[in-house]
């Protein structure tokens, strides 16, 4: 190395008793790994060695992901190791072995050729570059679970690992991956909680016990030391708004299959972005019984992505006429993914209250009017203040019954919809989190809203006698109605 001396990997650190069986599985070669370990367990110390040796190994793109960029810097880039002083990336990687270093961009490049990178996982479809070959989502209970779902054929196809590194945030994608990986002989998992490591002593355990207790009260400090410390997956999120109207749900059987109803209509409820997710929630009204079947979400689509989804085929816009003749659309190829949506018949689509300003590509066109040239009405929800929609979605929330397979992001998302926590008052703020489980969860305070409202009352058909009919409604009835291209919502 220019001749200087030769840096043994990893620099100046031997992995401790407890996390010898990570370690060993992937210098063994492995792949794909879950550990599911307390707080100080020196998680993201691992995979930083790891990576460490990983890129020295096989010259490639390494990610280190968190939950969200903002948290990237703070938690990876510039911690500091209380016992040396150091920050933990210039003990992994030593300057000696880089290029050089982005500070503003919180990037590494290596003399030997790899490159490495914090970032969030908020942002994750957004990422231009080279592929990565190996990552680490550090806090993955807290990371947007789309973000395996959009690397994971990457990694599929280049043979690069993936380490999931977290505490327990609740049954949520991470206890859902944990179970998957123990019956899965490809993937490594374990549950390593203080119990099992000894990392900490009786008295230093209470201790913690105490504090937690202090800051957060009785009960949300049992369960903080028990999420934390004991690695339970049925400790109560924090601050979670919904946490136990949908224990309750799930109590009830009312996450379940639930079929999606002919003879019904089918009412969506929609947050709008374009950097970050749209949602959209199906349910149908029956009785006071909210059945919610379906729920979609995408991110950084026009509204003709999200037009063909609600009705199951690729549109063709004709835009030839006469003028102002209005254009006309027409279904092309079936989308599989979304061909159920077909059988939907529509009753209203509601929006935000920011629908009708707000823009997606439009060309200076709000999305309601972008909306309505594909046949979709939207209406737009009555405003109202954030606390009092979130009442207004616990109280709905008693009424639904979920389909298990069709929702289970928006599922999720409604569980882990939590408070944000503020480290300086020690207590949850007014305000939600804003994250991956923001734009479902807004999507159903809209919903909360709107669902009583009955549908608009189609006016009465006129009877029509002998006279009013032609010769053809007469004596071939079937060759009176005609179906048009597409049916307009």
């Amino acid at each position: 190395m220019d001749g200087a001396a030769e840096i043994e990997l990893p620099f100046n650190w031997t992995p401790r008793t407890y996390q010898g069986r990570l370690w060993n599985y992937l210098l063994r070669g492995g792949k794909r790994a879950i550990d599911i370990a307390h707080r100080r367990w020196g998680k993201d110390e691992v995979a930083l060695h790891w990576t460490a040796v990983a890129a020295h190994d096989r010259v490639a793109s390494y990610w280190h992901m968190l939950p969200q960029a903002s948290q990237a810097r703070k938690a990876i880039w510039d911690a500091i190791n209380p016992h040396t002083g150091k920050r933990r990336i210039d003990e992994a990687f030593p300057l000696e072995l880089r290029k050089r270093t982005r500070e503003q961009d919180m990037f590494i490049e290596f003399k030997a050729g790899s490159t490495w990178q914090v970032l969030g996982s908020d942002n994750f479809n957004s990422l231009v570059g080279s592929p990565p070959a190996g990552i680490v989502m550090s806090e993955w209970a807290l990371c947007n679970p789309a973000a395996w779902a959009y690397l994971k054929p990457i990694l599929d196809e280049n043979g690069g690992w993936a380490m999931f590194i977290t505490t327990p945030r609740g049954k949520n994608h991470a206890y859902a991956m944990h179970k998957m990986a123990l019956a899965n002989p490809k993937w490594f998992a374990e549950v390593s909680n203080v119990l099992k490591t000894g990392r900490f002593s009786k008295a230093e355990l209470e201790e913690q016990r105490a504090e937690y207790i202090a800051m957060y009260g009785e009960d949300q400090g049992n369960a903080m030391f028990e999420q934390e410390l004991m690695c339970s997956f049925e400790a109560a999120i924090l601050g979670a708004y919904y946490g136990l109207e949908l224990a309750q749900a799930e109590r009830d059987g009312r996450i379940c299959s639930v079929p999606h109803d002919p003879s019904l209509p089918v009412f969506t409820a929609w947050d709008l972005g374009h950097s970050d997710d749209t949602s959209i929630w199906f349910f149908q009204v029956h009785w006071g019984e909210i059945r919610v079947i379906d729920h979609y979400r995408a991110s950084g689509k026009d509204v003709q992505h999200y037009a063909e989804a609600l009705l199951g085929r690729t549109i063709r816009v004709d835009e030839r006429g006469e003028k102002g003749e209005p254009k006309k659309w027409h279904f092309d190829a079936l989308i599989p993914e979304h061909a159920h949506r077909m059988a939907y018949r529509y009753g209203r689509h509601w929006g935000p209250h920011d629908a009708r300003p707000k823009t997606l590509a439009g060309n200076g066109r709000s999305i309601v009017q972008q909306l309505n040239d594909f046949g979709i009405k939207m209406a737009i929800v009555p405003q109202l203040g954030l606390q009092d929609g979130i009442m207004a979605a616990r109280a709905t929330l008693k009424h639904c019954w979920f389909d298990e397979v069709r929702c289970e992001f928006g599922i999720e998302s409604l569980k882990n919809y939590r408070r944000v926590w503020d480290s300086d008052k020690k207590m949850f703020d007014d305000k939600p989190e804003h994250d991956w489980t923001s734009h479902a969860a807004d999507a159903f305070r809209y919903l909360s809203l709107i669902w009583r409202n009955p549908e608009a009352e189609k006016p009465v058909e006129k009877p029509r006698y002998l006279h009013d009919l032609t010769a053809n409604e007469v004596f071939w009835p079937a060759q009176g109605t005609h179906q048009p291209e597409m049916e307009r919502i």
